[in-house]
């Protein structure tokens, strides 16, 4: 079978080639560059915990020395703090690294992909579909014909892939501008991101309003100043001011040595591609997407929509058509991305609009910095990770279902289990292995060796149920999972979210379970279900513009 046509080398593109190429199958990524970023200090990503995760299962490579994970956050107005977190175990810090450092551990970790090859100065031109897969063309000094079974538009703001799908792409222009700056500097606190709104030395108006400072290895900072609306130029000596104003307020008055590295403006836009799956061809990250107001990190989206996409993939290349499994990546993420968008236009005049509600309302400028805190560090609605609720591979009407503080759809969280070959491993390393997951909840099989519980109670009965499962899925054993009764049963998809958990072995719940998960049996897709899928698509696009037309102030 040909391979995944993977337009776009950046993040993205690379985490999907990679997690294509573990499950064993063949990719080819178009990289319009020379196969090689620039290094840009200004230009960095924040990647939750268990993103960072996915890259580290991926690469193989502990992004630890590569980033800088914060040791704590604090909101500060004017000149008082407003909250303040230490990170530990229980709330897991984000990691802060340059882009073209985590670009660069992809390559590398893709270069030794045998399945995997990387097409540099190739620039896509031309795409065209036909039943039994894709062709692509390139140009540049070696422009050639590519074959594939899929292709995936991982190739940005400005897509060639969605462009000649002819997929819309509306939503809001420059919501938000930054100036941007990197710099060497010892600042009063170490290892720890400051957000100050309002900071007291600033007294010129709204281009005062909130400067964010992230750490990065060797005494490297990332400074973010929000600038006020409109298109007013950032000159070199306007920045260097706020720099020395900046450093001088948080030093007592006194700016400390620095040594500026780089610089930039960053423009937010909201934007949401109308559809993100056209028959053979897919949209990932800021193809399909663009986010980032308040602080969310759009990066970490698209690094959920390659975790989506590659299991479903990996499926349908392995086993045959498995449209509605295909078709649940655009329900199931688009819903997600959607609901982000939605909570930020929400919020974006509360937090923006000058006087508004913290004129009149008690506590307000707290839950303010709560709302921006919870944008900066990936939780609350701004931020947190989408949870499947009503994916369409969600099973129906099982009996023996029980409730756990992961609610279904929802990503588990990462417990240590005993994996079938007796050792101990975290949850997150055994996702993205193109296998179902089934987690036995098993109180006390921590303290004893393996052998003595394999056989014993329940163990053999779900033993047999698993290997019944119309997938390969792997047994593995917790001493305990947060909310779950004893002897509960958990079956977790290849991408780390809940399915299902069961009130013990029930074979015939958890078949229908992993049945639903797989988008049920799967079957060559004839002229008359791809009218019906067609058709389907098309009402659900009229829905989407009517929801977006009525919910956006402007196109």
């Amino acid at each position: 079978m040909d391979p995944v046509i993977i337009v776009g080398a950046g993040p993205v593109g690379l985490t999907l080639a990679l997690a294509l190429a573990r499950q064993e199958v063949p990719c080819v990524v178009l990289d319009e560059g020379p196969g090689k970023d620039e290094p840009r200090a200004a230009r960095t990503v924040v990647l939750r915990a268990d993103t960072a995760a996915l890259i580290e299962r991926l690469t193989g490579v502990p992004l630890a020395g590569q980033g800088v994970r914060w040791a704590g956050w604090r909101s500060v107005r004017r000149r008082q703090v407003m909250r303040e977190i230490a990170f530990d175990d229980a709330e897991p810090a984000p990691l802060h690294l340059a882009q073209h450092v985590l670009t660069a551990a992809l390559r590398t970790a893709l270069a030794a992909r045998p399945l995997a090859r990387i097409a540099v100065d190739s620039r896509l031109d031309t795409i065209e579909q036909e039943r039994s897969g894709v062709t692509a063309h390139t140009r540049g000094p070696q422009g050639t014909w590519w074959r594939g079974s899929y292709l995936v538009g991982c190739d940005g703001p400005r897509s060639t892939v969605r462009k000649l799908q002819d997929i819309r792409f509306p939503g809001r222009t420059a919501v938000e501008r930054y100036a941007v700056a990197a710099l060497r500097a010892e600042l009063p606190w170490t290892d720890q991101a400051l957000l100050h709104r309002m900071p007291p030395w600033r007294t010129s108006g709204p281009s005062a309003g909130e400067v964010t400072a992230r750490p990065l290895p060797e005494s490297v900072w990332r400074l973010d100043w929000l600038l006020p609306p409109g298109k007013d130029l950032v000159t070199p000596e306007l920045l260097l001011a706020r720099i020395r104003e900046t450093l001088a307020g948080w030093t007592d008055g006194t700016t400390p040595p620095y040594e500026l590295l780089d610089t930039g403006v960053h423009t937010v836009h909201h934007r949401l591609a109308r559809r993100w799956r056209a028959g053979r061809v897919f949209l990932a990250g800021d193809a399909a997407h663009l986010l980032g107001a308040l602080g969310t990190q759009g990066l970490d989206e698209g690094l959920r929509d390659a975790d989506n996409l590659a299991w479903k993939l990996a499926l349908a290349w392995h086993h045959g058509p498995h449209e509605a499994l295909l078709d649940s990546y655009q329900a199931e993420r688009r819903a997600v991305v959607a609901a982000r968008l939605r909570a930020a236009d929400q919020v974006l005049p509360v937090l923006r609009g000058g006087g508004g509600l913290r004129a009149y309302v008690p506590g307000t400028a707290r839950g303010q910095d709560v709302l921006l805190m919870d944008g900066h560090l990936g939780r609350g609605p701004l931020g947190a990770p989408g949870t499947y609720a009503h994916s369409p591979l969600a099973p129906r009407h099982l009996e023996a279902e029980v409730a756990l503080d992961t609610p279904p759809g929802a990503p588990v969280a990462d417990v240590r289990v005993t994996a079938e070959d007796g050792t101990f491993v975290q949850l997150r390393d055994r996702l993205g292995r193109d296998a179902l997951l089934v987690v036995l909840v098993a109180p006390g099989t921590g303290v004893w060796d393996r052998k003595h519980w394999v056989t014993a109670g329940v163990m053999p009965r779900l033993a047999a149920a698993v290997t019944a499962l119309p997938h390969p899925a792997e047994l593995l054993v917790a001493e305990s999972y947060p909310g779950a009764p004893a002897h509960s049963v958990l079956l977790v998809r290849p991408d780390g979210h809940l399915v299902t958990a069961l009130n013990g072995v029930r074979p015939a719940d958890l078949y229908a379970a992993a049945e639903a998960t797989l988008g049920g049996a799967a079957k060559p897709e004839t002229e008359v279900e791809a009218k019906a899928n067609t058709e389907a698509k098309t009402e659900a696009e009229d829905e989407a513009q009517a929801e977006a037309g009525a919910g956006s102030r402007a196109r």
